[in-house]
């Protein structure tokens, strides 16, 4: 999720434990958490999705391309 929302403008702007807040220069804003070797939940997921005004479609398709 990290580098899904780095390949599209967003900059980690701060951390505080293991959260990483992201921020874009539109204004829009995330808060991930970075737990090493734990996966995100379904409801989180879509949280973030919501936030940052993107899709589960625009993740997929940038997934499949890297």
């Amino acid at each position: 999720m990290i580098a899904f929302l780095t390949h599209h403008g967003f900059e980690q702007a701060r951390q505080k434990g293991s959260h990483k807040f992201f921020r874009h220069q539109d204004g829009r804003t995330a808060t991930v958490p970075d737990h090493a070797g734990e996966d995100l939940g379904r409801g989180l997921t879509n949280k973030i999705f919501h936030d940052v005004e993107l899709t589960k479609e625009d993740f997929f398709d940038w997934y499949l391309k890297r």
